[in-house]
This record gives structure tokens, sequence and C-alpha cells, in this order.
């Protein structure tokens, strides 16, 4: 539901990607907490944790700036928002041309998710549309693509797990 809000971080891509960033006890624990509710104040996490204020704040800032969290959000439900097609679209892309392909898709709203993979395809992506007709049109928009050789929709008949938060 929207009313529930999470805070998104990227606590492995950043860990590889920078070396300084380095997580003692306190900010795992605070971590934790903003994951169940970004919406908590400074001094609610301060006194669940047993921390003062001021450490609460200067941690948060810090893992903020080295980019551990990126940002806080609502969690919208999208069956309730009419988003009742999900699919998952596998691509073969050609010619050295995926990063591309993947950037000019990520551009569309209805794309929640792109990811480079292993295997006989080389990029599953992960999409949102009210109707049929609508992830139809989009399919066929990336297989006129230029560079796209094929494409393997997959549509979702169940959810039985969605949660694209980062536990620690």
């Amino acid at each position: 539901m929207y009313k529930y809000l999470y805070f998104s971080f990227t606590f492995l891509k950043k860990m590889i990607e920078m070396e300084d960033v380095r997580l003692v006890d306190k900010d795992i624990r605070i971590l934790r907490e903003l994951t169940a509710d970004a919406r908590l104040s400074y001094r609610e996490i301060a006194r669940r944790l047993r921390l003062s204020v001021a450490t609460v704040k200067a941690r948060i800032e810090s893992l903020e700036k080295a980019g551990v969290i990126e940002g806080y959000t609502a969690i919208l439900n999208p069956l309730k928002l009419g988003y009742d097609v999900t699919a998952i679209i596998e691509i073969v892309v050609s010619k050295g041309k995926l990063v591309d392909v993947e950037k000019e898709l990520a551009k569309n709203p209805n794309v929640y998710a792109v990811y480079d993979v292993t295997g006989t395809s080389d990029a599953f992506v992960l999409v949102r549309f009210k109707r049929r007709e609508e992830l139809s049109r989009f399919v066929k928009s990336i297989l006129a693509m230029e560079y796209v050789d094929r494409t393997v929709t997959h549509v979702v008949l169940t959810t039985v797990k969605e949660d694209l938060r980062v536990y620690v």
C-alpha cells in the first residue's frame, strides 16, 4: 500500500563500488529501522536503538552522502492503481548495443526494472501495464528497435512476493 514508505538503498552495490563505505553496527541497526518504516523520526529511531538523536542524524546524513541511502519513497500497490498486467520480457540484442537498448527501455514509465543477465537472453525487463493491449504495443515497439533480435514475454499469473527493498 502507498501508506507505507520504504527506504531504498543499494548496500551490496555500494560496498563493491565504494570501498570507503564501512557500516558499523549502529548503521546496520538504523538501516533496519528505516527499511521497516522510513517515516520514523530521528527521535523515534534514537529511542528505539538507545542512541542520541544527534548520533542518529549524523549517521543517516553520512549514509545518504555515501550513497547507501538513495532516497525515500512510498510503496504503491499496483493492483489498487489498476496495473493488472505484469510481465517479464527477455530480450536478445545484437551488435554490442545492449546498453543503448537498455537505456532506451528504462525511460518508459511502465518499466520498473532492467537487468543484464547471463544465459540465452541479454536482458530481462520487468513491466506493468493496465491492459494487455498496452503490453502488446510495448513488446512490438521493442521488436521494432534496430538492434533487438528477439523477445520472449512471460505474463505473470500470480505474484507471490515482490519486495525491492534490500535488507541488512
